[in-house]
């Protein structure tokens, strides 16, 4: 049976705060997965192709901004959006934009209605 659902890739190193969220879109009609290393986000994505990743900024290993440049890269019809609690992030995000990378950055934290009217509009 084909996906139907948007496919959203979720992943922050928080764990709680992926499996929340996932679960907050599964219950929204979405298909989630929830990750917490990025790398197993680009593993994941080499499978299937999710139509939005929402990832937090700020990981070890690898940042939401650098996994959203190379998902880009992977699957390029897949859209981003950022979410983050570190005023730092504001820097690494104005760097992206100056190489060319547009991405949406909303603030921890997000209130669940604020976040799926964010990823309703991403997923449209």
């Amino acid at each position: 049976m084909p996906q139907t659902e948007p496919i959203v890739f979720v992943v922050d190193d928080e764990e709680v705060i992926a499996k929340t969220l996932a679960l907050i879109l599964s219950g929204s009609g979405f298909y989630a997965k929830s990750f917490t290393d990025p790398l197993m986000v680009l593993q994941e994505a080499q499978k299937m192709e999710p139509n939005l990743l929402v990832s937090d900024v700020a990981m070890p290993g690898m940042s939401g901004i650098d996994l959203a440049i190379e998902m880009k890269r992977l699957r390029p019809k897949c859209k981003t959006l950022l979410f983050s609690g570190q005023a730092s992030t504001a820097d690494l995000l104005e760097k992206a934009r100056r190489d060319g990378h547009d991405f949406v950055l909303l603030q921890k934290p997000v209130h669940p209605t604020d976040l799926l009217r964010e990823i309703r509009s991403s997923t449209e």
